[in-house]
């Protein structure tokens, strides 16, 4: 071949095996919507790109800094300053330049969420953590079209993986954030995630952990980790094949540890356990906070 053609069969026929031809060829049509591309996003779009999928939207506001380094993929010295949306497209096309892109650059909201989502296959969630309007702004117009989603989220050295299937129970079903105070809702979040709550035993420095600013650790081993969870996810739902679980089923893989957990909660944070782990954790962070 000569140097710098691309051709797409040879690019992926590596997948070929755990792939057949036409499933490959079945991924190269479809289109998988990202918001956020930041430190779980960033690494989604590249596995989905190089696992052959043809066509994206991709959505982010932010632009890379020096903060982003230890996890985001995008992130070096050259693209400080730059647009995250434009430079993860650009690696995007360096794979794949027959990739078609649309870039959302002021991120997912009321007014191009319908376009954001036109067309969609498959929405895979890379926002903030702490992004809680656009999130439930993004689920719930999935959930109006029927679309599934898809959400691996990195916790200290290992991911969960959480699934929203159209018919399956809503964010705000699942998660139960209507009726409580805002600044309980990101530990809502984290026990609707992640029931076990693996990570705990192994936060060494927990005083840089502050929800009131929206201030958590991450890892870029844990990113790389959701990526791969969310991958093999995303392959399933799109081919139609092997298990796929929605919530209330959630599964949390941890590297440190070397535990799979895999929880079924059905009521989301109503059910019981999942009461005492907010408990728990309002607990543990209330006494950090004092010491």
């Amino acid at each position: 071949m000569t140097a710098g053609a691309f051709d797409y069969d040879e690019a992926f026929s590596r997948n070929l095996g755990w792939l057949t031809p036409d499933e490959q060829r079945t991924l190269r049509g479809k289109k998988i919507a990202i918001a956020g591309l930041g430190g779980a996003g960033g690494v989604h779009l590249l596995t989905l790109a190089r696992l052959g999928i043809g066509r994206f939207h991709l959505a982010d506001l932010d632009r890379f800094a020096l903060v982003n380094f230890n996890r985001q993929a995008g992130a070096g010295m050259g693209s400080i300053g730059e647009p995250k949306v434009e430079v993860m497209a650009r690696l995007a096309r360096d794979i794949n330049p027959e990739l078609d892109i649309a870039t959302f650059d002021e991120g997912v909201q009321p007014h191009n969420v319908d376009a954001f989502l036109d067309g969609v296959d498959l929405y895979v969630d890379g926002l903030d953590y702490f992004v809680f309007p656009a999130r439930r702004l993004v689920y719930d117009a999935c959930r109006a079209r029927g679309i599934p989603i898809t959400f691996a989220v990195p916790l200290g050295m290992g991911a969960a993986v959480l699934n929203f299937l159209p018919g399956g129970p809503s964010f705000d079903d699942y998660f139960q954030l209507d009726g409580t105070p805002e600044e309980e809702w990101p530990v809502r979040f984290l026990v609707g995630l992640a029931p076990a709550l693996q990570h705990r035993s192994y936060l060494v420095y927990p005083q840089i952990v502050d929800f009131s600013i929206q201030r958590v650790p991450s890892t870029g081993l844990a990113c790389q980790l959701c990526a791969g969870m969310a991958g093999t996810e995303a392959l399933k739902i799109l081919l139609g094949r092997g298990p796929v679980k929605g919530v209330p089923h959630s599964m949390q893989f941890d590297a440190y540890t070397g535990k799979r957990v895999a929880t079924w909660r059905p009521g989301g944070n109503r059910h019981p356990l999942n009461r005492l782990a907010i408990g728990y954790v309002n607990w543990r962070l209330k006494r950090e906070r004092r010491a």
